[in-house]
């Protein structure tokens, strides 16, 4: 069996987006003059998992992300994640004028 399987292999397109996250985190300690380990400790977590997280791992659980954007004093970029819908809100829209 491959060291990538399905639950774990990104689309190109999310693998390029989670490589720009994991470096904006990495900007973002660093701008902050934490050490990886200063992030891990108020993160709950291990430097080795920072690492992982600044590189964008997907195998890193959101859970993790988010107590590390916590730490960061980065916790409201995690409304973006879903902001509001705006397709789902014409198609809704849409299906609506029909009845």
């Amino acid at each position: 069996m491959t060291k990538h399987t399905m639950g774990t292999k990104l689309p190109r397109k999310l693998e390029q987006k989670m490589q720009i996250v994991g470096e904006q985190i990495r900007l973002a300690r660093l701008r902050r003059n934490l050490s990886m380990a200063q992030v891990a400790e108020r993160a709950t977590c291990s430097p080795l998992t920072v690492g992982r997280i600044e590189k964008g791992a997907p195998t890193v659980a959101i859970g993790i992300y988010l107590r590390v954007l916590y730490a960061l004093q980065l916790d409201d970029d995690i409304l973006l994640l879903a902001k509001e819908d705006a397709m789902g809100k014409a198609l809704q829209d849409l299906s609506l004028k029909k009845r």
